[in-house]
This record gives structure tokens, sequence and C-alpha cells, in this order.
């Protein structure tokens, strides 16, 4: 698991290789990954958006950005938290995801950045 905890909100991540197949004449690599986001300040705060930097070993960097998370923009109170799981496709058996979510504070109004940590997604058979 790895965690990073920016302005009081903790982000926890975990990865699992879900398996092969071939699409376009293309072997793919499907991964998951479980994100917990958890607030620990003292404000209650909204998630506005996501901005993802997808690194695959045989691919150039894909950025994907978009409001929310899995169609959600979850509020959390103080001590609250939000689990969400999602998915990305890689052209080969190792890569890695990292980013922020667009955050508001509802005491402040002010917006700000939180950032995701780098994760690594590698398939358990191309490991020594």
């Amino acid at each position: 698991m790895v965690q990073q905890v920016t302005r009081g909100i903790k982000i926890s991540v975990e990865t699992t290789f879900e398996g092969t197949f071939y699409k376009n004449h293309k072997m793919r690599y499907a991964f998951g990954y479980k994100i917990t986001i958890a607030n620990q300040s003292k404000d209650s705060v909204q998630l506005m958006a996501r901005h993802w930097r997808i690194t695959d070993a045989l691919s150039a960097p894909e950025t994907v950005a978009g409001e929310g998370v899995i169609g959600k923009k979850p509020v959390l109170k103080p001590g609250e938290s939000h689990t969400y799981s999602s998915g990305c496709l890689l052209n080969s058996a190792f890569g890695a995801m990292q980013g922020f979510y667009q955050m508001v504070n509802f005491t402040t109004t002010r917006n700000f950045k939180v950032k995701i940590p780098v994760f690594k997604l590698s398939a358990p058979f191309a490991l020594n």
C-alpha cells in the first residue's frame, strides 16, 4: 500500500493485476486500484476533479482528467473517508500512475490540490 497526506487529506492506494487479453491484435494488461481518501483535517472538503498521469513501459505517458471519481464528487466531513475502485489498461506488464485531486475546503471556500502518490503497476509473472 502507498500513502500520502496533503493538507490533512490522506490518500491510500492498493493495486491488483487483473489479467491479460487481446484487443486489436495487441496484448493488453489490466490493472485495478482501490483508493481511500480520508479527511484528517478539521474542515469539510469536497473532491471536485481528478488528474492522472499514467506511465506505461512501452508507450508515451497518458494524461487523464475529469470531474469527480467514478461519477461522484464526495463530500468528506472531518474523520470521514471515501473508498472507490477503478482500473486502467497498459500495453506492457509494467507501469505507474500518479496525479492529484482538485478539492474545495468548505470553511475557507478555497480550492486546493491533494497529491496522489506514485504507485506502481506490475504483473506478478513479470517480476524477478
